[in-house]
């Protein structure tokens, strides 16, 4: 007899906010709790300008979109990956308004 995969749970009722956005992380002051997602390559359409190293991203490069939970989706600021990852012992090269 064919063996089965177990069945998987479904969850019922409202999903965390985590779970539909993305991940949450410290920010760059590592005081505030940020939103992380990742946007692949094939999703990067536009030119963004990272706030971590003041260079453009281009278009079709992967990187990571974060925004403070606080401050809603619409401070969200697009940044490479290695910036991201190094916010913690370097600070914010542009500061934005």
């Amino acid at each position: 007899m064919p063996r089965r995969k177990p069945r998987q749970e479904r969850r019922s009722g409202p999903l965390p906010l985590g779970d539909v956005y993305g991940r949450t992380e410290e920010g760059p002051g590592g005081d505030e709790i940020y939103v992380v997602r990742t946007v692949p390559g094939a999703r990067a359409v536009k030119t963004y300008r990272c706030p971590g190293c003041d260079h453009e991203i281009a278009p079709g490069v992967a990187h990571i979109v974060a925004w403070a939970v606080e401050g809603g989706e619409d401070d969200r600021r697009h940044w490479h990956q290695g910036c991201w990852n190094g916010r913690r012992t370097r600070g914010i090269t542009r500061r934005w308004s």
